[in-house]
């Protein structure tokens, strides 16, 4: 480059009447050559000494003593036999991005923190269209914070199982993109987190299960989806292995491949909810934009509520679930995890579509984030059960809700049970299962039944279950017949309708209002969807969520009552150790 501005030089003098100045120029052009020259190799220098950053490496370390703790814990789901994974070596999850952290410092994260940490996907989209960072930034941070915390043994919450290493790539190639023409409210450059049950391409999808440590499959339904508007898949989410249908008693978060997934508001002290377990930490603990889910009965409601998250369990229907490991083609769908309710309805927009393949799946032409716009809850009419007024931070949630002009009605469903709900869930994963590996799976997938996951699993019981599989031995044992499968079907969406029914048509109510997951069985037998907002903190610290139950296909309404309920009450809270 040097060269060429010198022959410039000499060509201009050459041709001009200045010629004659030629030689005392020519003196000057070479002292600013060699400065230049000095100043050019002093910058590279310092650059290079600013911005190459050390490799980050994670250690094992001796658990007794923590493992011990849990020992204490009133709740015995929470008495844990290890806290890391010990077939995943925590170094291999960024391994494939290090290089693209070589120049991103401590300085540049701590730069961007206020653009991205507890921002919603609009107020990013915004910070990202005035220029305050890039697509490649965002993405390089989350995989830098990841990377940051999930190396620390004293901070750690094995949320994350693996990430995609085209995700910083993919984010270059958006950042060329005019960013003023991209809607802030699109996932447009958003890197997701996707529980790991739900199929890609990129990433191993592996259930949280040895059995299907090398399935390679290709994009489910709803990854493409994603993809076709231009997320990021930033990674795959530790779960309770199988979706929590492997082992009766064991820890919710627990799996062979990821390691206990614990809770960030009380890291080996509160649970994470199950199953989606790494989806909710992963947004509670800004690791992610946003992520999703997938909810048999509880497993989305359950989750989000702990960490203090939204969390959409839809109808089955709404979102397709091919290319998603199952449990019950009767009862499983995929739904959002957020941070806030706008992203929740932003990532529902964006997974939505008829599949061909799925025979629930059906076509909506709903705008879901226009339909929160002008929400209230003005004059809306809210079932709230009596016996749960006994939560004090329940009893506050009603309390604003009342305040905000929503009208209460008391109501006490009969407590019923729920007669064959398991054998639902046994007979579909018996049938459900080899479909999946039949039609997804990789062929190096060796257990193609839930007998061969069994015997599989029983060579080396320590290592691949070390809380045992009652579950899947339940699953062999059930002997009910498909006819019998249907009559209890049926029985349970009549009782479950009932259950809320009676009340909802005698009082015209729009919504149910729970906490957690308390009800998620009913309204999973029902079909009806369940949105969960965040609603308070214990004494302790824990997180609890205000549940809304409405009738099937009422996902909008969900998201108006939500968003307005949001508004009005403010209560998520990041968690504190986790905002550095």
């Amino acid at each position: 480059m040097l060269r060429y501005i010198g022959g410039a030089f000499f060509l201009y003098f050459q041709s001009s009447k200045h010629f004659d100045n030629y030689c005392s120029m020519k003196s000057l052009l070479y002292v600013f050559i060699t400065l230049l020259f000095f100043v050019s190799c002093k910058k590279e220098k310092e650059k290079l000494e600013k911005e190459v950053q050390p490799k980050v490496v994670w250690q094992s370390y001796n658990e007794n003593e923590d493992l011990t703790a849990t020992k204490k814990l009133e709740q015995d789901r929470m008495h844990l036999k290890l806290v890391n994974s010990k077939v995943l070596d925590k170094n291999d999850i960024w391994r494939s991005l290090e290089s693209e952290l070589d120049y991103f410092s401590e300085e540049d994260y701590n730069r961007l923190k206020q653009f991205i940490i507890e921002k919603d996907i609009p107020s990013i989209q915004q910070n990202i269209r005035d220029g305050d960072l890039s697509y490649e930034d965002l993405t390089k941070f989350y995989v830098y914070r990841i990377r940051k915390y999930e190396s620390d043994n004293s901070l750690s919450l094995n949320s994350v199982i693996s990430l995609n290493s085209n995700a910083v790539e993919q984010a270059r190639a958006l950042d060329k993109v005019d960013k003023n023409t991209v809607d802030v409210n699109s996932v447009f450059g958003m890197p997701i987190m996707l529980k790991d049950n739900i199929g890609t391409e990129d990433m191993l999808t592996t259930a949280g299960a040895i059995a299907l440590q090398e399935n390679k499959t290709s994009n489910a339904f709803i990854t493409k989806r994603l993809i076709d508007q231009n997320a990021i898949i930033l990674g795959k989410a530790n779960l309770s292995e199988w979706a929590y249908f492997l082992c009766i008693g064991c820890p919710v978060g627990y799996s062979a491949i990821g390691g206990q997934t614990l809770n960030p508001y009380g890291r080996m002290v509160f649970e994470t909810g199950g199953s989606s377990s790494g989806s909710g930490a992963t947004v509670a603990a800004n690791f992610c934009v946003a992520a999703v889910g997938t909810e048999t009965s509880g497993s989305i409601l359950s989750p989000s509520s702990q960490n203090s998250v939204v969390g959409l369990k839809p109808t089955i229907g709404v979102l397709s679930r091919s290319g998603i490991v199952p449990i019950s083609s009767t009862l499983d769908t995929p739904g959002p995890m957020t941070k806030t309710v706008i992203d929740n309805a932003i990532l529902l927009n964006a997974m939505i579509g008829k599949d061909p393949n799925d025979s629930a799946s059906v076509s909506t032409e709903k705008d879901f984030v226009s339909s929160v716009n002008n929400s209230t809850l003005q004059g809306k009419r809210f079932g709230v059960i009596k016996d749960l007024l006994k939560d004090s931070i329940y009893n506050i949630a009603i309390e604003k809700v009342e305040i905000a002009g929503g009208i209460i009605i008391e109501v006490e469903p009969e407590q019923t049970q729920l007669p064959g709900f398991l054998s639902i869930l046994n007979i579909d994963m018996k049938n459900d299962l080899p479909k999946y590996i039949n039609s997804y799976a990789s062929k190096n997938v060796v257990v193609k039944t839930i007998e061969d996951a069994v015997a599989f699993n029983l060579q080396d019981t320590l290592i691949r279950i070390p809380y045992g599989q009652g579950v899947f031995e339940g699953i062999i044992q059930d002997s009910t017949t498909i006819e019998g499968l249907e009559k209890i079907k049926k029985n349970l969406k009549t009782i479950a309708r009932n259950y809320f029914d009676i009340h909802m048509d005698k009082h015209n109510l729009d919504a149910v209002l729970s906490i957690n997951n308390y009800h998620a069985g009913y309204a999973a037998v029902a079909k009806y969807p369940a949105l969960t907002v965040p609603m308070g903190y214990t004494d302790k610290g824990e997180p609890k969520g205000l549940t809304f139950i409405a009738e099937p296909f009422s996902e909008a309404k969900l998201l108006q009552l939500g968003i307005a309920y949001e508004l009005i009450s403010k209560e998520r809270k990041a968690p504190m150790i986790y905002m550095d």
